[in-house]
């Protein structure tokens, strides 16, 4: 199974991708992880993944192509962990998720001569993303020891903005911890607000808080978007005390 993560929106290049795939094995099982992350969001895509790997059956093959640096000189990683293999470019994407899973390999994928400076999701990922499939993790490139870090930051209870869904939620990487009431610093500004265990249970045009489905606290309205009222960006700091 090859499980596709990218900043393309349903675009011509999602199913471009496809396309490479199943001429190369007509039989190929793709899912759609998420082609909705933020143009170039690297924070985005590298919570979505640390989120989402672990429901899908072992062996699956994640490619994940949000490339803010395609066509430069950064590298294209093959990684195999002990449970499941991961194509992307090498800017940090995969850290998060690797940082917690039983490493075994990393092959640095060639980029080859005639590659599209612009559509390394065709002419480099995706194909490597069906040689894995075929057993051919090995033959991608020669071993690796460096990957690119970025890690999502916390500390105590200072966290970050890691994604804007399509809600206008504001999801954090902050976890809650019991309370009816928080204070949200976010820049210069504070709020007050409620928590509460489901959406209906705020009233209208309230912000308040929540608990996503991966267990940390999102900042929600009712029926409407969060943050068309804070205007807030992936990758700000937040405190939830």
């Amino acid at each position: 199974m090859i499980a596709l993560l990218t900043d393309f929106g349903w675009s011509e290049y999602v199913g471009v991708m496809k396309a490479v795939i199943y001429s190369i094995n007509p039989k190929a099982i793709i899912v759609d992880l998420c082609h909705s992350i933020s143009p170039q969001n690297i924070i985005e895509a590298s919570w979505v993944l640390k989120n989402s790997y672990k429901y899908f059956p072992m062996g699956s093959t994640f490619c994940c192509v949000v490339d803010p640096g395609v066509g430069t000189d950064r590298k294209a990683l093959a990684v195999k962990t002990d449970k499941y293999y991961f194509v992307a470019p090498d800017n940090g994407l995969l850290w998060e998720t690797l940082d917690e899973q039983n490493m075994f390999a990393v092959r640095r994928i060639p980029i080859p001569k005639d590659a599209s400076r612009t559509f390394h999701g065709r002419d480099v990922f995706a194909k490597a993303s069906v040689k894995i499939e075929q057993g051919e993790f090995d033959g991608l490139g020669p071993e690796t020891q460096q990957i690119e870090r970025l890690e999502l930051y916390q500390n105590g209870r200072e966290g970050m903005i890691v994604r804007i869904d399509r809600f206008g939620n504001v999801v954090t990487n902050l976890p809650s911890t019991g309370r009816k009431t928080y204070s949200v610093r976010i820049s210069d500004k504070e709020y007050r607000l409620a928590y509460y265990t489901i959406y209906s249970a705020a009233k209208d045009n309230e912000l308040f808080l929540i608990e996503g489905s991966n267990r940390t606290l999102e900042i929600s309205l009712k029926n409407a978007s969060a943050n068309d009222k804070l205007r807030l960006k992936t990758g700000q700091k937040i405190e939830i005390v």
